[in-house]
């Protein structure tokens, strides 16, 4: 499977195209619709509710984004779609929401966030979830962990979508819960072939790494996240076929 052109060629805003200030809250329907407005991509995040529902949150707790605290995986999906994003009038969407509203429209990544608490194994049922929402789904659409044991269960649950790997630079610093064994898998992407991947999003600031230059010369296409200025969109496409970015409009046609 191929990464479909549109993810190489259209800016993909991070966590839709928000602005706080102006009331449109990451990951909401404001954001997801404000993108396709301007005709950018989108990416977003999910995460699982009690009911083993894929909602469209970024963090494992509530806390950040809402009134209430607690991890989001302690409530169902019904009453998050009730519950009200901070600075917004948007609730938490579920990711069918969001398939309804982009509809093929633009491109689609969606990470799925770490359910281990490490980047180990553990009950794949986001995983289940995202595959069973994406049924039927006919727009250009693609799915992403940072979880290697993520992206494998996917491709045993929805074997027909294109899947990549969310990379990082794993400095030991930023990561103080991972073995030094584990972190220098993650850094060396040492799984791509396994689970089939076709694609990596890599640290914008990290672009320059051995092995990130080693997938591009074997023609693996590089996204990356997240670009926050016109400068660091100049730098990161130096080696990226395309950019996750936010806090500034990209420039189409790159």
């Amino acid at each position: 499977m191929t990464l479909a052109p549109e993810f190489l060629s259209i800016p993909l805003a991070h966590r839709g195209l928000h602005d706080r200030s102006a009331g449109v809250v990451e990951n909401s329907m404001g954001a997801v619709k404000a993108a396709i407005a301007a005709g950018y991509g989108i990416e977003i995040d999910v995460q699982l509710a009690s009911d083993n529902a894929a909602m469209v949150f970024h963090d494992d707790r509530l806390d950040r984004l809402t009134a209430q605290s607690g991890p989001i995986r302690g409530w169902a999906s019904r009453d998050l779609g009730k519950l009200r994003l901070t600075g917004s009038d948007d609730c938490v969407p579920s990711l069918p929401e969001v398939l309804d509203a982009v509809a093929g429209q633009v491109p689609l990544l969606i990470e799925l966030k770490d359910q281990s608490g490490g980047t180990g194994s553990a009950p794949d049922d986001l995983e289940r979830a995202v595959a069973d929402a994406l049924d039927g789904y006919a727009g250009p659409v693609a799915v992403m962990s940072f979880n290697p044991h993520m992206v494998a269960n996917l491709a045993k649950r929805a074997p027909g979508v294109v899947r990549g790997i969310t990379t990082d630079g794993y400095a030991e610093r930023e990561w103080p819960d991972l073995s030094s064994d584990t972190l220098h898998q993650l850094r060396e992407v040492a799984d791509f072939d396994n689970v089939g991947a076709s694609f990596i999003s890599h640290d914008c600031h990290d672009l320059a790494a051995p092995r990130v230059l080693d997938l591009k010369a074997k023609g693996v296409p590089i996204l990356c996240w997240t670009v926050k200025s016109p400068e660091d969109e100049a730098m990161a496409r130096k080696v990226a076929d395309n950019i996750t970015f936010e806090g500034y409009l990209a420039p189409f046609g790159v």
